[in-house]
């Protein structure tokens, strides 16, 4: 059963806990990120199609457009925004879609186009000292990441598969490496946004499959979050476990909450 926090959102995507158990979110169709504590929440408007949060070690918000072709970010206590790549190697980035920080502080995100039977997506990392590589591409559509509990298993959501891959993150070189199928997860649309337990425990948001489904370790299915419209988005577990699983879900523009006590990963 799950409790809506908020509804009438126009595309919601993207959320994420801050250190003070307030959640992040975005509206992308309206250029706006969202920000919710105690029942209450505030739009933030920063234009183009924000899409994907992370949220850094200072607070600052992190964010995709896939309108600018950007990665940007948002400073709460400043609030402003501003730019921070929107180009490699003298072209455009490919529509960056969702992003996640190693330990170290590199932010590695997807770049998978407007078209699911696209083959040419690719993941990209930001490294600390704002140099950037393509470290996977010959994807179709790669969406949502999430991170094992080690920091050293990369989850990739391939949309226009309807896959989940794994693979091994070397920080030292920037490069994905042994890079699988873990899990086919199916759906109408495919596999959106993805968060993870402190057990290794996969949600993902199946777009267009009414339900969040959860993978253990090994890939295999061991639960899943049926909802009461179609399109989920994405998805991301309190840190602290009082809040348990928010959903993003398009259809009906909601935020939505399902109580459970497993601890996300901050």
């Amino acid at each position: 059963m799950t409790t809506e926090l908020i509804n009438g959102l126009n595309f919601p995507e993207g959320p994420a806990f801050d250190k003070d158990g307030g959640i992040w979110l975005v509206e992308k169709e309206a250029g706006n990120l969202i920000y919710y504590r105690n029942g209450q929440y505030q739009r933030i408007h920063v234009g183009g199609h924000p899409n994907g949060i992370a949220i850094d070690q200072d607070g600052i918000i992190w964010f995709c457009d896939s309108q600018q072709n950007a990665i940007r970010q948002y400073a709460p206590i400043q609030r402003e925004h501003c730019t921070i790549v929107d180009s490699i190697d003298g072209e455009p980035l490919k529509m960056p879609n969702d992003l996640c920080f190693d330990e170290h502080g590199n932010l590695l995100f997807t770049c998978p186009g407007d078209r699911l039977d696209d083959g040419t997506g690719y993941l990209c990392c930001l490294s600390t000292d704002r140099k950037l590589y393509i470290i996977h591409s010959g994807m179709y559509y790669p969406n949502g990441l999430a991170f094992s509990s080690d920091q050293r298993t990369l989850y990739i959501a391939e949309t226009g598969s309807k896959w989940i891959w794994s693979s091994q993150w070397n920080v030292r070189d920037k490069k994905l490496e042994e890079v699988k199928k873990f899990a086919y997860v199916g759906g109408d649309v495919g596999p959106d946004g993805m968060a993870i337990d402190t057990e290794n425990n996969l949600y993902i948001a199946l777009y267009g499959g009414r339900k969040i489904t959860v993978l253990n370790i090994e890939g295999l299915a061991i639960d899943e979050i049926p909802l009461n419209h179609p399109n989920p988005t994405n998805c991301a577990l309190d840190p602290s476990g009082i809040q348990g699983l928010t959903i993003t879900e398009a259809d009906k523009g909601q935020l939505l909450q399902f109580k459970t006590n497993k601890k996300g990963l901050l």
